[in-house]
């Protein structure tokens, strides 16, 4: 007669976690890509505020074909 046997082992399982600390330079290069991007995204709206104040001052003026 078939049959489906079941074992269960109750010794605990133990789980080994330890934390490794990231090294400095990793900080540094960090706070490098936060401080770029920042620039970046600053530098496009930049440009994007100057272009479209341009565009206003010909338009303003009728110069804009």
């Amino acid at each position: 007669m078939p049959a489906i046997w079941f074992r269960y082992e109750m010794t605990p399982i133990t789980v080994k976690y330890t934390e490794r600390r990231k090294p400095f330079y990793h900080f540094i290069t960090m706070v490098c890509a936060i401080i770029g991007g920042t620039f970046t995204v600053a530098g496009i709206i930049d440009s994007m505020i100057f272009s479209a104040t341009e565009m206003y001052k010909k338009l303003t003026i009728g110069k804009l074909s």
